[in-house]
């Protein structure tokens, strides 16, 4: 994992660039319409990314707020 998540950083990036140079290559005007894919993929997958993070951070909130609200347990004063 160490060495594959940058990897994938690198490479995926260079990977659709080179796509889209051949899909020019192939079909000319109509890579226009992949890169608009390209991008609404990427606008769900960062929507979605944002949403899980929101969640987690506000579970984290509540979590310290009810630690905070709920009594020790007894035995545990000193």
């Amino acid at each position: 994992m160490r060495i594959a998540k940058p990897l994938l950083l690198v490479t995926t990036p260079i990977g659709l660039a080179i796509g889209l140079y051949e899909g020019w290559r192939l079909a000319g005007g109509l890579v226009f319409i992949m890169g608009a894919l390209m991008l609404v993929i990427a606008a769900a997958f960062g929507s979605v990314v944002y949403t899980i993070r929101k969640e987690r951070a506000e579970e984290e909130e509540r979590k310290k707020a009810q630690a905070s609200q709920s009594p020790a347990p007894p035995g545990t004063e000193s």
